[in-house]
């Protein structure tokens, strides 16, 4: 099982909006913006909040990606800030010592040639002898629309997403022609301290795939 966090925190979070512009364009570029707020369900001694600034027409190159934030009290005084450009690093101010407390990763040389995508994008669809021997089925690293794609196929790519999608229709109908709903394997649903609804694990997976494993088990055949 996954090892517990170090001192029992669990941060919850939401996300900045996220927009592609010129997405027919070769020069795309991805942009961040909005505000998010990071709190500690199990202790309300500090909170984050984070400012994702909107770029504008006439802004320049190297103040993209700005971002701004600050680390509040339960009495909400400010106790620490933070900012600089998400895409090179973000500087806290008010430490003894002014300090880069984080910065992106190296980019690859190829990145360009792949989407853009750093190394942590590039190995999320990875399979390897290893994973293939522990992770179920109905893992999306099977799913053979998405191989078919990274391999470079697009039109081939697009019949097979198709089938997959209506064979999980088809999937639909007829449970809901018995009157029944699919049950996440997997998750369960719940409220969250803001009423919002969101999905958690049952803690089941890594219990099964360590023993039985899924090899042994029933699984469904989402893919063609």
């Amino acid at each position: 099982l996954p090892p517990p966090s170090r001192y029992g925190d669990h941060y919850e979070w939401n996300k900045a909006v996220t927009c592609v512009h010129n997405v027919l364009s070769p020069q795309r570029w991805l942009e961040h913006y909005g505000e998010v707020t990071i709190r500690n369900t199990k202790s309300d001694i500090c909170t984050c909040k984070i400012s994702f600034v909107k770029s504008r027409y006439w802004t320049s190159e190297t103040s993209k990606n700005e971002v701004q934030g600050q680390v509040l009290n339960r009495a909400g005084e400010v106790v620490h800030r933070f900012g600089g450009l998400w895409h090179e690093g973000i500087f806290c101010d008010t430490l003894p010592n002014p300090q880069c407390i984080w910065k992106p990763n190296t980019q690859p040389d190829d990145h360009f040639q792949y989407y853009g995508f750093g190394r942590y994008a590039r190995e999320l669809n990875e399979l390897t002898p290893e994973l293939k021997k522990v992770l179920p089925p109905t893992d999306t690293r099977y799913r053979p629309d998405q191989r078919i794609l990274e391999e470079g196929d697009v039109a081939g790519a697009d019949r097979k997403k198709e089938e997959v999608e209506q064979k999980q229709r088809d999937r639909r109908k007829e449970l809901a022609k018995k009157g029944e709903e699919h049950v996440p394997r997997f998750f369960r649903k719940e409220m969250d301290a803001a009423g919002n609804e969101i999905w958690l694990s049952n803690g089941t997976y890594w219990k099964i795939r360590e023993r039985p494993g899924f090899a042994n088990t029933e699984n469904l055949d989402l893919w063609c």
